[in-house]
């Protein structure tokens, strides 16, 4: 029972999908963290439905790029337009903690959703999808959400309030590492299995520039900084896929 709640809660706070509601406590909030990953093999599934449609090439193209979005109920592109707003300020520390807090979407955060998505839709023009390809996709999204968790669970945070340390607080951190640690591993070695290294060396690469980020210049990572990861990350991962796509292999 307890296991279902901690899943219910991830679901619950990460996704816009309608799940049973309980009531967040110690128990079903230690290893929430945990289920987070879960989320995004819902979400590759969609997707890997999406790409089997008999759908015209511009409408698989949106729904892959929608799709995320749906599922998620845009809560990670609100970090990611906060955090981009912050980072655009060139404030010190302080300064940028109080952007992150503000509900205002200022100028610099519309000018990079728009890139992005832009990016994003054209990206998702490009994949050619087979069963093999929305495969190492989905893992794909389950790994940057086990990384994305496995940074709650190891970052230093940047404040003692918010969302990333309230599940940071409730968690079992020293199990949450070593289950994300796992999982991360086990994901990619499949990966480079399937045929999809530049998608672990692009999620890799986005992780550790995040932890960069996150301690110098906010002395910690919050909620919006981790949707900002998981955005990033998104992006590039899915260049990495139309790369191995274009190189003949996937």
């Amino acid at each position: 029972m307890i296991g279902l709640q901690t899943i219910a809660v991830a679901f619950a706070m990460f996704s816009a999908l309608p799940v049973p509601q309980f009531a967040w406590n110690q128990k079903n909030m230690r290893y929430a963290m945990c289920a987070f990953p879960l989320i995004g093999v819902v979400i590759g599934g969609l997707w890997c439905l999406c790409g089997a449609l008999p759908l015209p090439m511009p409408a698989k193209a949106a729904g892959f790029c929608l799709i995320p979005v749906w599922v998620t109920g845009g809560i990670h592109l609100d970090g990611y337009a906060d955090t981009c707003d912050a980072l655009s300020s060139y404030g010190d520390r302080e300064k940028k903690l109080e952007i992150l807090k503000d509900p205002h979407c200022g100028a610099f955060a519309v000018i990079r959703l728009c890139s992005y998505f832009a990016a994003y839709l054209a990206l998702c023009a490009c994949v050619d999808f087979t069963p093999w390809v929305g495969l190492c996709w989905t893992l794909a999204l389950v790994l940057e959400r086990a990384l994305s968790g496995l940074a709650v669970a190891s970052f230093p945070m940047a404040k003692n309030t918010g969302l990333a340390h309230t599940f940071a607080t409730a968690a079992d951190k020293t199990t949450a590492r070593r289950v994300l640690m796992v999982l991360a591993a086990l994901l990619s070695a499949a990966l480079l299995a399937l045929g999809g290294w530049a998608l672990v060396l692009a999620a890799f690469l986005v992780f550790a520039r995040y932890h960069v980020v996150s301690d110098r210049q906010f002395g910690g990572i919050t909620g919006d900084l981790a949707g900002w990861f998981l955005q990033k990350a998104e992006l590039w991962m899915l260049a990495a896929l139309c790369a191995c796509q274009w190189g003949g292999l996937l």
